[in-house]
């Protein structure tokens, strides 16, 4: 099945964090919070402005990006939990070091 967001939507995909701290200690499952960083799969087509006219996204497939922490709504495609939520949910692009 394919999924594509409508509008100002995106779909992304939480990247999973170390399970290990910086000092070497292992977090348990228990413990552990869900990531705040994704990873983009599909954006919508944008939002309209008052007269009408599309407005694109800023993000797009395959960005990195650090979204707030109870943004989104869960749901499942093809086996795999993503999160579908709004492009103002989402606080910045993480970019890769030079």
């Amino acid at each position: 099945m394919k999924f594509r967001p409508l509008h100002d939507r995106v779909l992304l995909r939480r990247v999973e964090q170390n399970e290990k701290t910086a000092g070497g200690i292992i977090i348990p499952d228990t413990a552990k919070e869900k990531p705040m960083e994704g990873e983009i799969v599909a954006v919508g087509s944008g939002a309209r402005d008052e007269s009408g006219k599309v407005i694109t996204l800023d993000v797009k497939a395959g960005d990195r990006v650090l979204f707030s922490k109870w943004s989104g709504t869960e749901v499942t495609i093809n086996g795999e939990e993503l999160l579908v939520m709004k492009e103002s949910d989402i606080m910045g692009i993480i970019e890769k070091a030079a």
